[in-house]
């Protein structure tokens, strides 16, 4: 049996707590977690993305505000031992320090203008990439923004769904 398919029969077979546990490394919502978790057993992962991005779909605000607290700064180098900051350091790892002081400000900028961190799903771009898009994205108004963040947050989630269940991420 390949590893993501020992690795979701583990997740299909967990309790309800430990399950929700490991689904807040893919998307620290609360709302998120017990929906996905709560939707078990998935038959392949296909199924278990097509359940996380309806959550995320169906999630109100104040669960997407959640879920972003638990998100870094672009340019910022995450803390901490756990699973998500572990990925978080790995999915920015093309951040370049000459762009560090750039990003900073435009994080700056974005925050004041939306009242939360800005999310971009950073694995596989450069710090130049990501200044780009954060500019780009100041120009967004509130509703096409929610839709940005909430995009974004989608694409890490399923990314990080791919590595919990040990598949390539």
């Amino acid at each position: 049996m390949p590893a993501t398919s020992t690795a979701l029969a583990a997740f299909n077979a967990a309790s309800p707590g430990e399950a929700e546990k490991e689904l807040l490394a893919c998307c620290a919502s609360t709302a998120f977690a017990a929906r996905v978790a709560a939707g078990r057993p998935y038959g392949d992962l296909p199924e278990l993305m097509a359940a996380a991005g309806a959550a995320i779909a169906e999630l109100g605000w104040p669960g997407v505000l959640e879920a972003l607290a638990a998100h870094p700064r672009i340019g910022e180098r995450p803390g901490g031992t756990g699973r998500e900051a572990a990925w978080s350091r790995q999915e920015q790892s093309g951040v370049e320090d000459g762009l560090r002081a750039a990003l900073a400000e435009g994080n700056r900028a974005y925050e004041a203008r939306f009242g939360h961190v800005y999310l971009v799903c950073a694995s596989g771009l450069g710090g130049a990439e990501l200044l780009a898009r954060l500019r780009e994205r100041l120009g967004n108004d509130e509703r096409r923004e929610r839709a940005a963040v909430r995009e974004e947050l989608a694409k890490i989630t399923r990314l990080r769904l791919v590595k919990l269940l040990g598949g390539e991420g």
